[in-house]
């Protein structure tokens, strides 16, 4: 199949406005989306169950009556476990326990100290009490993105966690649910859409409200957890999926192809980009993809994404490589070279960095450990990966001793004296030590003030 994949050269005069052009994303959805997501949460927020209902037979084809009906027990998931096979259990268990043990490390202490006059100070860090996973339902089932979502949540130490996951016409995925059962969801709703991020931030008289939403869906989902946002928290608002790799022509062309096409299967506006100073082996890629892709029964889909914004970056040198590399910041980024941890100290801009020819993004995707959710669309220039810090927050400790009191309101008065707030400098100055003040009054005096 021949594919027609935009191909750029770093010396040609306009590259990078071109290139810029081409990694951008709106993921601003249009005024009736906003509209209809609007009317959504307003109508969950109002009517609590009642809407939820609503909006789930409307849009899901279902027939339900009462809230009740919505809720998958822990018993139901343990039997939908027993429905799956055998080896499909068992890689689930093991990519578990894999991205449980990635995350235990990232567990955050509190911690404090002392200064020299008794001050105490120090940050005490405590888990949210309640966390909603959102999981795409419908055609798509995703149990890697449950295990994803709620291992940190577990590693963090979070009490509950909710699952909401759409079943259009009351189908029910089996794999999903398993995956729920395995990583430790105490509740799942089958409900999606903006109803269900509704109903998570708001709460209604069955679903619990939850301190943070957690978890990927299409436009009225994101539009959404945009709404609610600040009522409640939320992890980010994902674009598509995107994969840029860097090669320096000496790995295989066929694993670099097939390593483009795992991004690009994902969906038509998924984008996938080889950058390479080896303008041969550009070549030998694409010969690989056009050969590999009759092969791939998301052709259509992979075809689709490839020729709208998928691309080919010649490069003069490696050097070169990472400065548009971190110009992308992609969401995962391969470095399939010689002396990769060298070139990935180059790199300040990426979601995941992938090392090595034999480290493709699909074992980052499902078991390497670290989590898949990642930030897309460039924002790897200030945002991170999903991990146990986002199920956690941090309160400031402050314990003066006396001594301290008295030292840090010499301070804090003539700054708040400064900013017109005599309260608070009078607050402070309340805790100055008698002897201080004493000692300050005789000095005045010595002076004749």
């Amino acid at each position: 199949m021949k594919l027609n994949i935009r191909e750029f050269t770093t010396q040609s005069e306009g590259f990078l406005a071109e290139f810029e052009a081409l990694l951008a994303w709106d993921s601003v959805s249009d005024v009736t989306v906003q509209e209809s997501v609007a009317n959504i949460v307003t109508q969950v927020r109002k009517k609590g169950d009642q809407a939820v209902i609503e909006f789930t037979n409307r849009f899901d084809r279902r027939d339900v009556s009462a809230a009740s009906e919505l809720e998958i027990s822990r018993e139901e998931m343990a039997a939908a476990k027993l429905r799956v096979s055998d080896e499909l259990v068992a890689s689930l268990e093991a990519a578990a326990k894999r991205v449980n043990d990635y995350h235990e490390h990232q567990k955050q202490p509190s911690w404090q100290y002392q200064e020299s006059n008794g001050t105490i100070l120090g940050q005490k860090v405590t888990p949210l009490d309640r966390v909603g996973v959102y999981v795409p339902g419908g055609k798509a089932a995703y149990p890697s993105s449950v295990l994803m979502n709620v291992m940190p949540a577990k590693v963090a130490g979070v009490s509950e966690i909710i699952m909401v996951v759409p079943t259009p016409d009351g189908v029910v995925n089996d794999i999903v649910l398993a995956a729920a059962y395995i990583a430790g969801v105490d509740r799942v709703f089958t409900i999606g859409g903006a109803q269900a991020v509704a109903a998570l931030a708001y709460g209604t008289e069955t679903i619990p409200k939850v301190d943070k939403i957690v978890g990927p869906g299409n436009i009225f989902v994101a539009t959404a957890k945009r709404m609610v946002f600040g009522a409640v928290g939320i992890d980010m608002i994902a674009g598509p999926s995107e994969i840029l790799v860097v090669c320096d022509g000496k790995t295989n062309s066929d694993w670099i192809a097939m390593d483009l096409f795992s991004q690009a299967e994902h969906d038509e506006d998924a984008q996938s980009i080889l950058i390479s100073p080896d303008l041969d082996f550009i070549k030998a890629v694409k010969a690989s993809m056009e050969r590999l892709i009759e092969t791939q029964s998301r052709n259509a889909i992979i075809q689709v994404s490839l020729e709208n914004r998928g691309a080919f970056v010649h490069v003069k040198d490696m050097d070169e490589a990472m400065d548009i590399a971190n110009i992308v910041a992609a969401e995962h980024l391969e470095l399939s070279v010689d002396e990769p941890e060298k070139w990935a100290q180059k790199i300040r801009h990426a979601g995941a960095i992938f090392m090595g020819r034999h480290t493709p993004e699909a074992l980052g995707d499902y078991c390497a450990g670290p989590n898949h959710v990642l930030p897309t669309s460039g924002t790897a220039r200030f945002s991170s990966p999903l991990g146990v810090y986002d199920f956690q927050k941090r309160s400031s400790l402050i314990n003066c001793s006396p001594q301290g009191a008295s030292d840090l309101a010499k301070i804090a008065s003539p700054l708040a004296r400064g900013e017109s707030l005599e309260a608070h400098a009078m607050s402070a100055e309340y805790r100055i030590l008698a002897d201080a003040v004493s000692a300050e009054k005789s000095a005045q005096e010595a002076k004749g003030e």
